[in-house]
């Protein structure tokens, strides 16, 4: 199946935009990506990894990377009610303490576990 890599992530989009179909969503938050892939569902676009697929809690890092569907299909309503959940989870967390404003250091940390993550993921699904 084809995929497109959905990314805030500098990192992850210099690493894949020459192997796969990415969107680099560069001035995104965290929310607004999630977001964007709810809208792409209702398009029809498949979820392919979770939203929420670390112990990173979503107001602590300001990146996120998440695979769909290339292809649009019909609704995927189990995809939706995730990406949904994950917003609704977001905006908690958020009200709860926002994400703090980190220096370059954390940021960099923050982009190389999204990085890790998607290559863990992008290997295995074999979407290169």
């Amino acid at each position: 199946m084809k995929s497109l890599l959905v990314t805030n992530n500098k990192e992850v989009n210099e690493k894949f935009k020459d192997k796969m179909d990415v969107i680099y969503l560069e001035d995104y938050k965290y929310l607004e990506v999630l977001e964007f892939v709810r809208d792409k569902l209702h398009e029809g676009h498949l979820l392919l990894t979770h939203p929420l697929s670390s112990s990173i809690k979503p107001n602590e890092t300001p990146y996120k990377s998440i695979m769909i569907s290339k292809e649009t299909t019909d609704l995927d309503i189990d995809g939706l009610a995730i990406i949904e959940d994950s917003i609704l989870g977001t905006k908690k967390f958020m009200e709860i303490k926002p994400t703090p404003a980190w220096n370059e250091k954390v940021l960099e940390d923050f982009r190389v576990i999204d990085l890790s993550l998607m290559e863990n993921v992008i290997e295995k699904l074999g979407h290169y």
